[in-house]
């Protein structure tokens, strides 16, 4: 089956609104066997959203809307939609009841224009939405699907999940799974190199990503059913996995600070942090992570010299001889962070966001970290090359990801902790030379 999908709103075509519904669906449908060849961002005007959907069902077998359900008069998505699909408008007093009874439970009474969305096509498949007042719809026009859905990705994403994919499945001929490998401390090009011959397969297909850092591989196969998408996926994901061991920190994970946080969970070790030019990013990266209360002790923003010599420790001869930004500053920071928290181990990062040079006239992107746990400590340099005027966020993002990976690569040196035992507390060697450059 081929599917279109059409957003409706003028806020996402203006980008006031980032579309995430384009990217959860996606991906559900393409996890579904649904492929999805086309995608169209349509502003609140029923004429253009009219020749949307007739363009789209001209050519695809599933059109999925989401957006203008809503009880205003810019919301047609639904009027639209049925005089395309040639269905007239029929009160439906089952949405009409749920929408009373949402609105009571909030104590209010419920508003006369929101009735309207209760007026749904005639022989439709009503969808109920359990996490607002629009009911969304399936409606059939000339053996073609026309599936409608609220633009709230809340009420979206449990209305599709809840109604639309068990409607779905009738369509699916296979399912699609795919798995991602992710990859730090590598390029996307030489990340594809060390696999460039997996890059031609078919079934399954391995397609290389980069974002803001990091590489992926994802690896993707269609058939019949998952267990047989999975033995499709697992000679080529073994040999992935070979072929890059030194650099995956992760299958299926979502972010290093997962990967970190659950690595210092198995290993029952706690962190803290020191920023100066990420100003808390490391921290809230990891809080970010559900129990993360469980590994992370404090986090110190330190971005005057003040502080960093008065909280952290850091020495004024070090500041004024090599200035904050130097890999010595950064170990005394993380020295610092530790002996102020009692955590297991610290990561500090001082740096050059950006935009511009600094008194030395160094360029932006640079960076030194330092991780430590009281016995060694390793320090890591990082250049990222953006000096433009917007580099600010790309740096600190990535001045960030390296911290996280440092903390990463310490918690998986660790040794397990002994059954029955409390944990071991033995350094942990992370590479030949106690520096990291």
């Amino acid at each position: 089956m081929t599917a279109e999908l059409i957003f409706v709103g003028t806020e996402l075509l203006l980008g006031d609104i980032l579309n995430t519904n384009a990217q959860y669906l996606s991906r559900r449908l393409s996890a579904l066997g649904i492929s999805v060849l086309h995608q169209c961002v349509i502003g609140d005007n029923p004429e253009r959203l009219e020749e949307a959907l007739k363009t789209a069902l001209s050519r695809s077998d599933l059109v999925l809307t989401t957006g203008g359900l809503g009880p205003t008069k810019d919301d047609l998505t639904k009027e639209t939609a049925a005089a395309v699909c040639k269905k007239r408008l029929v009160r439906h007093e089952e949405s009409l009841d749920a929408m009373r009874a949402y609105f009571s439970d909030k104590g209010v009474a419920m508003p006369k224009s929101n009735e309207k969305q209760a007026d749904l096509p005639e022989g439709a498949l009503v969808f109920p939405n359990s996490n607002g007042t629009a009911p969304g719809c399936a409606m059939e026009t000339d053996g073609k699907w026309v599936l409608l859905l609220p633009g709230p990705p809340r009420e979206m994403k449990a209305m599709f999940e809840l109604a639309a994919v068990p409607f779905l499945r009738r369509f699916s001929d296979g399912v699609i799974v795919s798995h991602s490998v992710r990859t730090f401390g590598i390029g996307e090009s030489a990340m594809a190199e060390r696999v460039s011959d997996l890059l031609d397969l078919k079934n399954p297909t391995v397609a290389p990503y980069a974002k803001n850092g990091e590489a992926l591989l994802r690896v993707t196969a269609k058939a019949e059913n998952e267990a047989a998408a999975e033995a499709l996926i697992a000679p080529v994901l073994h040999e992935i996995k070979d072929r890059l061991c030194d650099v995956i920190y992760g299958v299926d994970v979502s972010s290093l600070e997962e990967a970190a946080v659950a690595l210092l969970k198995e290993k029952a070790l706690t962190v803290a942090t020191a920023e100066s030019a990420t100003a808390g990013l490391i921290a809230k990266r990891l809080t970010d992570i559900p129990g993360a209360s469980d590994v992370f002790h404090c986090g110190i923003v330190s971005y005057s010299n003040e502080i960093k010599m008065r909280l952290l420790g850091v020495a004024r001869e070090t500041l004024q001889t090599q200035t904050a930004v130097c890999a010595d500053t950064a170990e005394q920071m993380a020295f610092g962070a530790l002996r102020q928290s009692g955590a297991d181990l610290a990561v500090s990062v001082t740096g050059l966001a950006g935009p511009g040079k600094d008194e030395l006239g160094r360029d932006a992107g640079l960076a030194f970290l330092a991780l430590t746990d009281g016995v060694s400590v390793w320090t890591r340099k990082v250049q990222t090359g953006h000096t433009e005027d917007d580099c600010r966020d790309y740096n600190r993002t990535v001045f960030a990801s390296n911290a996280l990976h440092l903390i990463y690569q310490y918690a998986a040196a660790f040794p397990e902790k002994p059954a029955g035992g409390e944990p071991l507390k033995t350094p942990v060697s992370l590479c030949p030379k106690e520096r990291i450059e």
